[in-house]
């Protein structure tokens, strides 16, 4: 009988947890979220008199206490709402329904810029202050603080013409606090609070005001007006302007303290669209899906083929590969370089070896002698004492001394906190191997440095062997012409292209480390609650400041070439990027101390002087992304999920991914095993591509440099002649390719010459 008790036992048991799944389950399907309804407004039935009532009667007929957040006319045509999981399918089986997305909660990828650039030349090609002051450029962020010197509209003439937006109200925030500069400024809160609730208005302001200070700085970075005597706590001191100093900004608050919600995004690229963008800039990311699953690839699109240039963050996962976020062909990719300028201070230990790292600390600086120094791993009784963690640090081991800290874990300023509260007087962050050697200042709130991995390495190997380690830390000062300039940062997210691997991601890199540009007067420069130093400037890094950088020339850009479709500047900004330092030595990847990719860099560092005159540009339409949507074997519904347009791909046309008119090129290459007739598998690719004539008449001639014997290529034509301005000719490239092992990345680039310019494509090829 023991067994049949047993069993029985088993039975009891398995039925219990079988009632608790299905109670689990219940409740997930009871659980509303938000989700965002596709309709296709060409299907709505004659029954309804607007779209608007068919939108609220769909939702009706599979919720009665559901109701609209927000009505989408542009860059969508539907609407989002709360449902269930349950009532999300019923309704995505409705005819006339696009597609029923679950909401993505995005995050944000967190002076002497403009002089790096070369935007102190002076140049025949540069705009006119008058045309610069025509562009608009849109911002989706944070808010903004509109105080700062950064908005002074002193200097520019009436608003655009065409701007339809308006300043909007709320907390904290009038319609004064608008000018000829900061034109428009909007704020997009119902998703948001949707999952969380309504806004806690004594932790952040429900109106376009910046609590956060991220967006306030990516928008005085892409159009600032110019502000001298610039500084944060001494450091950087200079003039501080952004890259379009005499555009026009508008700015669409969609991130709060619980992140960035997919529905406001969408409602604020609405908006932007109807309001009269020319540029659109979002230093945000999230998950990665198909196109006609990515809210924020949909919003491109439209608002590419309005004539609107989209510049998106490439995200702050680096080095690991295929990291990247934003990725469709319509938005362009930026990653991010350092610049030539730092913020040493010195590091002497007690056997007397000297090194160097980097700080923005402005306080007492601690006395000449020397402090005693421990490692936190050997402070704690936790497994996280080596990274710092709030609390982690025993302060019978650390009062009185300088903790040597891991990064990684927690905010680099946290740790500074963790050390000061367990009675530390100063810090050492050392990188680890996920970081290199690359080195990012922080304001910290007491006496820091930040190492590299060998330094840090150094540094346990000293308090591991000494009697009483010790160490003094120097204080920080501002150096320029750091030199190489610019290498790839080690955070900077990483390609090949993780959606589709045969078009080149990231596009390009521009500055994103250490960078000064305006700030809230919410917070301090660490952001933190503790901090209580108030500044107008900040100097913070990540893939969020490298954006507004690319965004702020695309207005240049726009302004110096009104004509110009977006993809022709973006092909401007790519063609001209370089990927060697004057020396002639590769861009350097930080995070192996090697020369970089185009994996890492795209198509190189941008140039935008250069860009100004391109001589030629690779042009696309909104055809050639129904092309290339093609290649990707999307369905009708997914094609007009995507772009909100009546399309079917054409039987009897080859579409191929490859033959997007795209700057760059990316041959992925299947991997062929044995070989045939003892000769290695070879496999013929052919990619076409068509250049316009945006200079003067003139005849191109091509080259090839490649890195490898794998993959032999050629091009035909190889002469292209121009006779007029926007002439367009097309050549083909061949590339004849050997198997390889699987995993192996080469590397080539192809240049068309006219003798004064050089049009430079990257090529990257990869076997899997």
């Amino acid at each position: 009988m023991k067994p049949l008790k047993f069993k029985l036992v088993d039975i009891f048991l398995f039925l219990c947890l079988y009632y608790a799944c299905v109670v689990a389950e219940e409740k997930i399907q009871q659980a509303k979220r938000t989700y965002i309804v596709h309709m296709d407004k060409s299907s709505m039935p004659e029954s309804f008199t607007h779209h608007s009532l068919w939108y609220d009667s769909s939702l009706k007929s599979v919720s009665d206490s559901a109701s609209v957040l927000y009505r989408y006319e542009n860059v969508v045509h539907g609407y989002s709402t709360m449902l269930t999981a349950e009532e999300a399918d019923s309704l995505g089986e409705q005819p006339g329904i696009l597609s029923v997305l679950p909401e993505v909660v995005y995050e944000l990828h967190t002076t002497r810029t403009p002089e790096f650039l070369g935007l102190g030349k002076s140049t025949a090609f540069f705009p006119t202050s008058d045309s610069m002051g025509e562009v608009i450029l849109g911002i989706l962020d944070t808010g903004v603080w509109p105080e700062l010197k950064s908005f002074d509209d002193s200097q520019l003439g009436p608003v655009p013409s065409h701007w339809k937006g308006r300043c909007e109200v709320g907390k904290n925030f009038s319609a004064s606090s608008c000018n000829k500069k900061l034109i428009g400024a909007k704020f997009f809160s119902k998703g948001y609070e949707a999952a969380f609730g309504p806004i806690d208005e004594t932790m952040e302001s429900k109106s376009p005001r910046d609590d956060d200070g991220h967006g306030t700085h990516t928008v005085t970075t892409a159009a600032g007006s110019a502000v001298s005597s610039a500084n944060l706590l001494g450091y950087a001191s200079g003039t501080a302007r952004g890259m379009a100093s005499q555009a026009r900004v508008a700015i669409y608050k969609v991130c709060w303290l619980g992140g960035c919600f997919g529905s406001d995004i969408v409602a604020a690229m609405d908006e932007a669209v109807a309001d009269g963008v020319d540029v659109l800039s979002m230093s945000i990311g999230g998950g990665l899906s198909e196109y006609y699953g990515d809210t924020v690839a949909i919003g491109a699109f439209t608002a590419a083929a309005n004539g609107i240039f989209v510049s998106c963050s490439a995200g702050n996962s680096g080095p690991t590969p295929s990291s990247l976020s934003n990725v469709a062909p319509w938005i362009t990719t930026v990653g991010a370089g350092t610049l030539d300028r730092d913020f040493p201070a010195s590091i002497t230990l007690g056997n007397n070896e000297k090194y160097s790292g980097v700080t923005l600390y402005s306080g007492k600086q601690l006395s000449d002698s020397m402090v005693p120094l421990v490692y936190g791993g050997n402070t704690s009784n936790s497994s996280g004492g080596n990274l710092c963690m709030t609390g982690s640090l025993v302060p019978e081991k650390v009062s009185g001394k300088i903790v040597l800290c891991d990064r990684g874990g927690n905010a680099r300023v946290q740790k500074g906190v963790a050390v000061k509260e367990a009675g530390g007087v100063g810090m050492i962050l050392t990188n680890t191997d996920t970081y290199g050697e690359e080195l990012v200042a922080d304001a910290h709130l007491l006496p820091s440095a930040a190492v590299g991995q060998k330094t840090g390495d150094a540094i346990k190997k000293y308090i591991a062997s000494a009697n009483n380690p010790t160490t003094i830390i120097g204080p920080g000062t501002t150096k320029l012409g750091v030199q190489p300039s610019p290498v790839v940062a080690a955070f900077s997210s990483r390609g090949p292209n993780p959606i589709t691997p045969a078009i080149l991601k990231p596009d390009i890199i521009a500055p994103g480390v250490n960078i000064l540009a305006g700030w809230t007067g919410a917070v301090g420069p660490t952001g933190l609650d503790s901090d209580p130093r108030h500044v107008n400037f900040n100097i913070i890094s990540g893939t969020s400041m490298s954006c507004p950088h690319v965004s702020g020339l695309a207005a240049l850009l726009k302004a110096a070439h009104p004509e110009w479709s977006p993809a022709a500047i973006k092909s401007a900004l790519m063609t001209t990027a370089y990927t060697a330092y004057k020396s002639g030595q590769k861009v350097e990847d930080v995070a192996t101390g090697e020369p970089a990719t185009p994996f890492d860099y795209g198509s190189g560092h941008v140039d935008p002087v250069a860009a100004l005159d391109p001589g030629l540009v690779y042009d696309a339409t909104i055809d050639d992304y129904l092309g290339f949507l093609c290649a990707l074997n999307y369905t009708p519904n997914q094609i007009k999920s995507t772009t909100h347009r009546d399309f079917t791909c054409q039987k009897s046309k080859k579409y191929t991914v490859g033959d997007l008119n795209y700057p760059s090129f990316s041959v992925p290459l299947d991997t062929a095993s044995g070989k045939r007739g003892g000769a290695r598998v070879s496999s013929t690719i052919k990619y076409t591509r068509t250049l316009t004539n945006v200079g003067a008449p003139a005849t191109y001639k091509v080259s090839l440099y490649s890195q490898t014997q794998a993959v032999k290529m050629s091009v035909e034509p190889a002469t292209l002649t121009f006779g007029a301005q926007y002439e367009k000719k097309s050549y083909t490239v061949t590339f004849t390719t050997s198997s390889m092992p699987s995993g192996t990345t080469s590397f080539a680039h192809l240049e068309w010459s006219d003798g004064k310019h050089i049009v430079r494509s990257p090529i990257a090829f990869s076997w899997t």
